[in-house]
C-alpha cells in the first residue's frame, strides 16, 4: 500500500533545477524522519537526503552537498528535495521514505519503513 508520493520529476538538460515533492497519502507522517534516496539503472540504491521531524537537523550524501538541499513543509507532511546545477549523473529515479521519529538521522534504507514509488529524473548532457 502507498502512503507516499512523489512529484516533480522530468527530464531537463545539465544546469537545470528541479524540486521534488513527497506527500502522504492516507496518514500523516509530520512525526516521522523523511528521507530521500535513489537509484540509478544498474546501481543500488543510495541515500540522497533526510530530515529529522522537527525540521531542524538535516543530513545529506558527502558528494551532493551544495547542490541539494532538502526542507519540510509549514505543516511538515510535505518534505522538497530541491536540487540545483543538475548532472547526467544525477538521473535516476528518486524515493521519498518515512523512518521513526528518532533522534538520529539514518542514511540506510533499510531504516525507512514507508516508501514512495519513485519519480524519474533524467538529465541530458
Amino acid at each position: 500500500q502507498v502512503q507516499l508520493v512523489e512529484s516533480g520529476g522530468g527530464l531537463v538538460q545539465a544546469g537545470a533545477s528541479l524540486r521534488l515533492s513527497c506527500e502522504p497519502t492516507e496518514r500523516t507522517f509530520s512525526s516521522y524522519n523523511m528521507g530521500w534516496f535513489r537509484q540509478a539503472p544498474g546501481k543500488e540504491r543510495e541515500f540522497v537526503a533526510a530530515i529529522m521531524w522537527t525540521g531542524g537537523s538535516t543530513a545529506f550524501a558527502d558528494s551532493l552537498k551544495g547542490r541539494f538541499t532538502i526542507s519540510r513543509g509549514k505543516a511538515k507532511n510535505t518534505v522538497y528535495l530541491q536540487m540545483n546545477n543538475l548532472k547526467p549523473e544525477d538521473t535516476a529515479v528518486y524515493y521519498c521514505a518515512a523512518d521513526a521519529p528518532k533522534t538520529i538521522i539514518s542514511r540506510t534504507a533499510s531504516s525507512y519503513a514507508y516508501w514512495g514509488q519513485g519519480t524519474q529524473v533524467t538529465v541530458s548532457s
